[in-house]
């Protein structure tokens, strides 16, 4: 292909991709981010990679099996993370069913030891901080960026997921928590 063909693909490219969707290198504001949610069809199993409770104790996804579980890959240093945790606590709150769990997953290097003031600095006293400072569950995840989430099923199965920030607490994501939890 001549380079002037290539150039012109190119151009042609960003002129139709900034009539069709979100301007190149600017991300979609955080109350449109939950269409971008990819569905599994069918539903892939979540990994059993072990992480661990804020105090240390190892813990799998089995242990939350029979739930719907939110899973969320995020840090203390990641300014959509920041953005996102308070509509997480929010949801959680509004979908108020023992069915339901939020696995907040800190993937800081010092663990809970900023996780845990992270999390009371922004008034967030709902979520149980969870630790993965290897990242061995994030790459179980196959995370490639921060915020990453996850919806699994009662059954321990990825149903879908969004990377960056999203507006956890929207009408849109309460109901498709509740229509999972409907799920029997």
């Amino acid at each position: 292909m001549k380079p002037f063909t290539v150039i012109s693909v190119f151009v042609l490219g960003i002129a139709v991709a900034a009539l069709t969707g979100p301007v190149p290198g600017k991300a979609a504001p955080a109350h449109e981010k939950l269409a971008q949610f990819t569905h599994n069809d069918p539903p892939l199993p979540a990994p059993e990679t072990e992480f661990l409770t804020a105090a240390g104790k190892p813990v799998t996804m089995a242990q939350f099996k029979g739930k719907v579980v939110l899973v969320n890959f995020w840090a203390t240093w990641c300014a959509p993370c920041v953005k996102e945790m308070p509509s997480i606590s929010r949801l959680k709150d509004k979908v108020g069913s023992d069915d339901f769990a939020v696995v907040a997953i800190s993937e800081d290097r010092r663990g809970a030891d900023v996780a845990i003031p992270f999390l009371k600095k922004h008034g967030i006293d709902n979520l149980t901080p969870f630790v993965d400072t290897r990242m061995t569950l994030a790459r179980g995840f196959r995370v490639i960026g921060m915020p990453t989430t996850f919806l699994v099923d009662r059954q321990g199965r990825i149903t879908g997921s969004i990377a960056g920030a999203a507006e956890w607490d929207s009408d849109e994501a309460v109901a498709m928590v509740r229509k999972l939890l409907a799920q029997k």
